[in-house]
């Protein structure tokens, strides 16, 4: 009998290599320059995570940043804040999160999906930037993959720029549109070609793309919380937390733009 990843609830062969083979692979795994580093504490925050028990109302969002060397600051800003997508998420019902990251010489990395702050935070402790270019392309590729196994109710991305095809990124948005699912692409900085491709992303997936400045980043704190309502509790809870936070309403904007 095939056992099950009691996180989602589905078969293991079923998550692995959603990327061609070599170019992906999760921080447990034993090729992981991460799992390098602390295999036995990396190994023990996820076997914590997929011990948690499952539930039908949990909103499932893949969190995506690129860790090229110019990201560090907003990566260490991001490790911190991602705990509140949680708590908003409580609020509501629930969430499961899965961090995605590229950085270097072609290397793009998944984690299982978890469902607490401190997970999360730990294992982004556990990765350092990088140069390299982006790997947008394997990002939406993954968060494909992922939605054909269970929902997936939003790809978050932050980055701040776009080194790739336009057109390629536009097919591969408009592939996880069937899905349902939606992308929010977070852009530091000004940059005009991740601009227009971040928005085209946005548009075809019936998501957003919202600008921050690197001098304001704590901006992206409220528009993490902002997707984790969304996702758990559609437009109305975006709608209540937009009450009493700014980002929120300017994702509403975006949403609606």
């Amino acid at each position: 009998m095939t056992k099950t990843d009691p996180t989602t609830g589905h078969s293991p062969a079923s998550l692995k290599e959603p990327f061609a083979k070599g170019d992906v692979a999760r921080p447990d795994a034993g090729t992981s320059d991460v799992a390098r580093s602390d295999p036995a504490a990396i190994s023990a925050f996820l076997d914590a995570a997929a011990k948690a028990p499952a539930t039908d109302a949990r909103a499932r969002i893949v969190f995506a940043l690129d860790a090229t060397m110019s990201r560090q600051p907003t990566w260490d800003r991001a490790a911190h804040w991602q705990a509140e997508m949680f708590e908003e998420a409580g609020r509501i019902g629930g969430l499961d999160v899965q961090l995605v990251y590229f950085r270097g010489f072609g290397e793009c990395r998944a984690s299982k999906f978890v469902r607490d702050a401190r997970t999360l935070h730990a294992l982004m402790g556990k990765i350092d930037c990088r140069g390299g270019h982006t790997q947008i392309g394997k990002v939406l590729s993954h968060a494909i993959a992922e939605a054909k196994i269970a929902k997936v109710d939003a790809l978050v991305y932050v980055g701040d720029a776009m080194e790739e095809r336009a057109d390629d990124l536009a097919a591969a948005a408009g592939t996880l549109s069937l899905y349902g699912t939606k992308a929010f692409l977070f852009q530091e900085g000004r940059d005009p070609a991740a601009s227009a491709a971040f928005a085209d992303i946005a548009r075809l997936t019936k998501g957003a793309h919202v600008r921050f400045d690197a001098n304001a980043a704590e901006t992206l704190r409220g528009l993490l919380r902002a997707v984790a309502a969304y996702a758990t509790g559609g437009l109305t809870a975006l709608e209540d937390l937009a009450a009493r936070d700014g980002s929120a309403r300017a994702l509403i904007t975006a949403l609606k733009s």
